[in-house]
């Protein structure tokens, strides 16, 4: 049972308490409300319980003269459909609709119009819809624990690809199933989505770290795959494929890390640099194979530029814990030298 379910419950409790304090007819219809209101974060709560409120004043307002006008009939309330929800939606109140039907349908079902009756309703939808955001405002679960497990995958995922890659420029002939990519573009999407879901959480000051790292880490995907394109075409073994592969292997290791270290790109650097020194090739496959080489390393650049430009620690409580293993370290180093003195 998924915790929207016990918080609709919960609001529902509410708003039929209130109603029947207040001593307003029809309090399970404020409960029916609450249902309709209760959304999956704090920011769309917001947005769709005041859309919902407004579609049913206008809905209620379109309604009762409708009925005062024509009387209540069947076709009247069809009439009611075809007028107000293509109305509703062009107000930009479409996620209202079912809410002012519910309303609508129970001044249908009186058959009875007054001002007391149009009161009542809005009572009614002030109680229903402000206990779904007075539960949604309390609580929203915490998504930092499943963001953090999402990038951990995805960083091992991206660590197995590194080392698939490594392995493959030192042996040509090694076949790699690509699983890892797959399952690597699913982790990432979920992320997205998730830490999509947490900012709309998030009224003041919202954080968009979580987003920033899964939408490099899809940018670094897409250059991940234009790799492999250019790793089909090393067929056969050389120094160069070999160096490269140790880029990838000092990169496995890297990837993982929190934060940018810029080992691979200080590796890279000093790899292109001996490259200019060597030889040119002398045979057209040699030719082929080291174009390969340069080229899988300039995408190698350009995933690194993309990690040195966005990635950072995952939240403020690992922050913290950098922060005190600085400071730790300084300590260390200060008693060392006090001692040396």
């Amino acid at each position: 049972m998924g915790f929207r379910v016990i918080k609709t419950a919960i609001a529902t409790l509410i708003a039929i308490i209130v109603a029947n304090a207040c001593g307003i007819e029809g309090a399970l219809s404020a409960g029916l409300l609450a249902i309709l209101g209760v959304d999956v974060t704090r920011k769309r709560s917001l947005l769709t319980v005041s859309s919902r409120f407004f579609a049913s004043v206008l809905g209620l307002v379109l309604a009762f003269g409708l009925f005062y006008m024509l009387g209540f009939h069947i076709w009247v309330l069809v009439l009611y459909i075809l007028v107000a929800f293509p109305l509703l939606s062009r107000a930009h109140f479409k996620d209202g609709i079912v809410t002012s039907s519910v309303v609508v349908f129970r001044v249908f079902g009186g058959e009875s119009l007054s001002l007391h009756i149009f009161l009542t309703q809005i009572e009614l939808l002030l109680i229903g819809l402000g206990a779904a955001m007075l539960v949604n405002l309390v609580y929203m679960p915490r998504e930092e624990k499943k963001l953090s497990d999402i990038r951990q995958k995805i960083d091992v995922l991206f660590s197995d690809i590194f080392s698939q890659v490594a392995l493959t420029l030192h042996h040509p002939q090694y076949v790699w199933s690509g699983k890892e990519l797959i399952d690597a573009g699913a982790l990432i999407e979920n992320g997205l989505s998730t830490a999509q879901r947490a900012l709309e959480n998030q009224l003041v000051s919202p954080d968009e770290s979580w987003s920033v790292y899964f939408y490099m880490r899809k940018q670094q995907l897409e250059r991940i795959e234009s790799m492999l394109g250019l790793l089909a075409q090393v067929y056969q073994r050389m120094p160069q494929t070999d160096i490269a592969a140790l880029l990838f292997e000092r990169l496995s290791l890297d990837v993982t890390k929190e934060e940018y270290t810029g080992r691979t790109e200080a590796m890279l650097t000093e790899w292109e640099q001996e490259f200019k020194k060597m030889e040119l090739p002398a045979t057209r496959e040699e030719f082929e194979v080291r174009s390969a080489v340069l080229q899988l390393c300039r995408e190698l650049a350009m995933y690194l530029s993309i990690a040195k430009k966005d990635k950072a620690p995952v939240s403020p409580k690992q922050k913290q814990k950098q922060k005190q293993k600085q400071k730790q370290k300084q300590q260390q180093k200060q008693k060392q030298q006090q001692k040396q003195k």
